[in-house]
């Protein structure tokens, strides 16, 4: 079977292997695949996907040009240099980096399923977790949504099901008869509210033989639902907490099927985000989506304010969704991707105002994408906007200053830009670097009000806060300004602090600084 390249890249996704470069396009028809090592001299590789083993680096340089010659649709490399992309760009393959611990001999088994099948043969879903489920339990499972639609089942192995069971599989939903009276007894409530283990006893009357089930949940958001029927035999002693645990993994399968967008779409966003990463070429996005090269650029990240990281990652594609109407809106040519459970998107096209500012319409869109979320979902959107850089090549900084504004973002504030927060963020980064340095004047103060309660630490910070202002500094302590003199000749007493000399004020403070914010950083 011939399969386009989009389908195979797809199929793989992130963890296997991503696009570098694909300088005749995405639809270049595959039709099999090759293992060639460096030695190797092969006659005929005509739309093949080639696997080059045993060399990295520039060492795939020579297997590359040699698949290229014999017609290689593609060739998959383990950490490919610059030197091979290029090599592969002037050659006119495509180039796919593989993930370094992916054993080839998997990857080539996946892409022969994808060749055969045109499906993503990946193991262990939701099929995988019944039968493991029913093995672990010793019941019969049935997966299933939140309209009662099985999604997967285990198999009988001799057990017999009883007429519930057949009848939901058969027809792929629970009887309507039977599905009132679960709604009657509220068992359906229970399910939605919580994790909680719901046990049903035998019902003879019924036909139904005694099960167990708990709601699939992606934080607050209901999923579906886990049954375990027993069989012929008693369900294992260990039968709920194998259940609460397969809640737990479903969730990710069913928020991961959930976010999943359609194959183009999913393809245009592993693209855009390794442009983010600097994976992908900035010259491959500009041509795939019709960008210039010299065009300036500003990337957003925008994240929801959840604990739960199931509930973020769907949250995630959700506000995908959300965020790529808007910046639709806003530019025609605006591109969007979901990394992990944050949503970015690059905005081409923006000029940036006097001194680096980000113009005032970028904020507008935020403020527009925040405010539908929270309108439309009840979810706290916080959004951070990076510099405005020259062109897409650029992209990676953009992302990093936007990463870093959400890391920086007060409590009450959602929308922030880079260069609202550069000082503090820059002075967060100072700190960093000053974790493994020890400053004994500070060292000796923070100890000091350790053992005896007293606040020199503070009171040496709030004078240097206030550039030597006693007065101002009393003042935002609240006590008295001779009472901050004694603090501050104590100070020196205790720590040997010179308050005359500048660079030991500097170094003071940026330690003392870094204290408070160690202490004060959630946990």
């Amino acid at each position: 079977m011939v399969t386009p390249l989009a389908r195979v890249l797809v199929a793989l996704g992130e963890p296997v292997a991503h696009l570098v470069v694909a300088p005749s396009g995405l639809d270049v028809p595959l039709s099999g695949v090759a293992i060639v090592d460096p030695d190797d001299d092969p006659t005929d590789l005509a739309g093949s996907l080639v696997l080059v083993v045993g060399a990295r680096g520039r060492d795939a340089l020579r297997p590359v040009r040699t698949a290229a010659r014999h017609g290689a649709a593609a060739v998959a490399v383990k950490e490919p240099a610059p030197a091979v992309r290029s090599a592969a760009l002037d050659s006119g393959v495509a180039l796919l980096a593989v993930r370094p611990d992916i054993r080839w001999d998997r990857l080539e088994q996946l892409v022969l399923a994808v060749l055969e099948t045109g499906e993503d043969t990946e193991p262990g879903g939701l099929d995988a977790l019944a039968q493991t489920v029913g093995r672990l339990s010793g019941g019969l499972v049935s997966i299933e949504d939140t309209a009662s639609r099985v999604l997967a089942y285990s198999r009988t192995d001799g057990s017999s099901p009883d007429e519930l069971r057949r009848l939901s599989i058969l027809g792929r939903q629970g009887p309507p008869d039977y599905l009132a009276t679960l709604r009657s007894w509220g068992v359906f409530d229970r399910l939605r509210a919580s994790e909680e283990i719901v046990h049903l006893d035998e019902r003879p009357d019924l036909g139904i033989r005694r099960r167990i089930a708990a709601g699939i949940h992606a934080g607050a958001h209901p999923l579906g639902t886990i049954w375990i029927q027993e069989g012929d035999e008693p369900l294992s002693e260990r039968a709920d907490t194998v259940l609460l645990g397969a809640v737990r993994v479903a969730a990710a399968h069913l928020v991961r099927r959930r976010s999943e967008p359609a194959p183009g779409t999913q393809l245009s966003r592993d693209v855009v985000a390794g442009l983010l990463d600097g994976r992908v070429a900035a010259d491959l996005v500009a041509a795939a989506f019709g960008i210039g090269t010299t065009v300036p650029v500003v990337v957003v990240a925008f994240l929801t304010d959840s604990r739960d990281p199931a509930a973020r990652m769907l949250a995630a594609s959700e506000l995908a969704g959300l965020v790529a109407v808007h910046a639709a809106a806003f530019r025609r040519d605006a591109l969007v991707t979901v990394v992990d459970d944050r949503v970015y998107t690059l905005l081409p096209g923006v000029t940036a105002r006097a001194g680096g500012g980000v113009p005032a319409p970028v904020r507008a869109l935020c403020r527009e994408v925040t405010s539908a979320a929270a309108s439309r979902t009840g979810t706290r959107v916080r959004a951070g906007i990076g510099a405005v850089v020259p062109g897409p090549e650029d992209a990676p900084a953009s992302r990093t200053d936007a990463d870093r504004v959400l890391a920086a973002l007060p409590p009450d504030v959602d929308v922030a830009a880079i260069t609202d927060l550069r000082a503090q963020i820059q002075l967060d980064m100072v700190l960093s670097r000053l974790d493994d340095l020890d400053d004994p004047v500070a060292a000796a103060l923070i100890a000091h009000d350790d053992a005896h309660g007293s606040a020199l630490a503070e009171s040496v910070s709030a004078l240097l806060d206030h550039l030597g202002d006693v007065a101002a500094a009393a003042a935002a302590l609240t006590v008295h300004p001779n009472t901050l003199r004694h603090r501050l000749r104590r100070a020196g007493t205790v720590a040997g602090l010179d308050l005359t000399d500048p660079a030991a004020r500097l170094i003071t403070q940026l330690h003392l600084s870094r204290v408070r914010r160690n202490r004060t950083a959630p946990s």
